[in-house]
Order: C-alpha cells, then structure tokens, then sequence
C-alpha cells in the first residue's frame, strides 16, 4: 500500500543529456507514470514526472482552471529545457492531451511525443451515457455537489491490480490511479482544454507516438485516429494493445508502453526527421 504522503509526490530521476516529462491524468499522481519513469532513467533518461496541483489528486484542494494546468506544464518543461540537450513528453489520458496543447506552443522545441490512452471524446463502454450532460450541470446549483465517481474497472483489465484498486480507494479515497472522485469543476476544465487542443492539433509538428487500447473502457480508438488524421507532425507511429484497458501505464502491457516509448523517444533523438514534403506514418498492432 501507498502512504498517502506519498500520494503526491514528485518523481524526480537524473541522468545523462536527455530527459522526459511526464504528464499524469486528471485527477491523478505520479505514480501512475512510476513504471514508465523508471524504465526510461534505466535507458538513460532523466526524468521528471510532477504532481501537477489544481489538476492531480489533492485532498481538500480546489481545480483550478486549465490555462493554469498549461501553465504548469510550460514550466516544467522550461525548467527541463535549461538543463538538457533535449525534452521528450510523454502522457496519460488528459495529460497526453496538455502534451499536445505544450506541443501547439512549443513547435520543435519538444523533441518527441509519448500520446498514451489520448483522450478527447469520453466514449469508452465504462463511461455513463448521461457523461454528456454535465458540462450542462456546470452552469447550474448541481456543480456545487456532484463529483464524477470512479467506478469497475477503474480502466485496469488486470483483475489482481483492479482489486486492489478498489481497495484503495474506498479506503482512503485515492490511489496509484488515481482520485476516487472527479469534480464537476475538472470535468468542465477539460471540455474547454479539449475544444482547444482539437482546434490546435495541426500547429503540433513535433514526432508523435499514439498508443491506444483497442479495449480503452474511457475513450476509444476515435481518439487516436483524430490525432493522426489532424495532427501537424511529420513524423507519426500509432500503436494499438489489444490486452490493456485506459491506464496503459499501470495495466497488462506496461512494458510494451515503456518499450515503444523509449524506442521512440531514441530514434527521435538520434536521427533527423523527415523534409517537411514528406510524412511518415507507421501503423502497428501489438498482439
């Protein structure tokens, strides 16, 4: 079990001339990017994966708008950027969705995009059919008191990690994925993160990496083709698992995410991307 001290703490790992930022999901901590953190210093990677405050898991703690999220984001990345030769982004859910807006902003100054479980249309087999209408609920007494409850399967496939899950969050009301409830403020501060990352998908011409769960309980493969079909980058590689639900990071095929994602993230440092006439699109399956 996790200490709830521990729950938002940094992961801070240094190493070598290249580091990567991590974003976690709304509502979470760094400790669902924990796995791919240490796989990527052990390849040679100084990594950063923050607690984001006023979007991840605070007790007590107030959501704050998304521009604030962003903002956070650019200094994080700034910080890196003074420190090493380059920085790669890599996030999960709604943070692979401020990788793209950081990438919007930051053209080629971010050396590749780690894209996991991107989440810009809440259409997944787990997410309740009345999702739709909460925005709607924003503007009225109801965002006051309604929180969105996470429930089974907690966007885990592994019946051992999702037990456990459950545990944790009804007893203390988080864990390693996450908040046991998300605030109807969070929820309206994506909507309005996600009409703008859409609108600004074709001014991200960093290389992209898109891994997506053909099985994702929160938001389906229409995400991931929206990005590749939209997306400004010269360079695309889009991956799909077919044993994993929403949080790629944590659930079966962890390894195959940390694995692609290094061996993305080293190509890109490592070799030029291609003239701006050109673009290059893998398409791979992971059985």
């Amino acid at each position: 079990m996790v200490a709830l001290s521990e729950i938002d703490k940094d992961i801070n790992l240094v190493k070598g001339e290249h580091a990567v930022l991590l974003i976690h999901g709304l509502s979470g901590t760094p400790l669902e990017m924990q796995y791919v953190a240490r796989m990527l210093h052990r390849a040679g990677y100084a990594v950063s994966a923050p607690h984001f405050s006023g979007y991840g898991y605070e007790k007590g703690g107030q959501t704050k708008e998304w521009g604030e999220w962003h903002k956070e984001v650019v200094e994080h990345f700034e910080e890196l950027k003074r420190n090493y030769k380059t920085v790669s982004v890599c996030g999960l859910c709604i943070g692979a969705v401020l990788a793209l807006n950081l990438a919007a902003e930051k053209g080629d100054e971010v050396a590749g995009l780690s894209l996991l479980a991107t989440t810009l249309y809440f259409d997944g087999w787990s997410i309740p059919w009345y999702r739709f209408l909460l925005p709607l609920g924003y503007y009225t007494p109801f965002r006051y008191f309604y929180s969105y409850r996470e429930r089974e399967p907690y966007g885990l496939k592994n019946p051992q990690l999702r037990a456990w899950i459950a545990r944790e969050m009804t007893e203390k009301s988080t864990s390693a994925a996450g908040s046991a409830r998300i605030p109807m403020s969070g929820i309206f501060e994506t909507d309005k993160l996600i009409k703008t990352v859409k609108r600004n998908l074709p001014r991200v011409t960093a290389p992209a990496l898109i891994i997506h769960s053909l099985e994702d309980d929160t938001s389906t493969v229409r995400s991931a083709d929206f990005v590749e079909k939209n997306i400004g980058s010269r360079k695309v590689r889009k991956i799909f698992l077919d044993d994993c639900y929403h949080i790629l990071t944590l659930d079966n095929q962890r390894d195959v995410v940390a694995r692609e994602t290094i061996r993305f993230f080293d190509e890109m440092i490592g070799s030029e991307v291609p003239p701006s006439s050109q673009v290059e699109l893998d398409k791979v399956r992971v059985a």
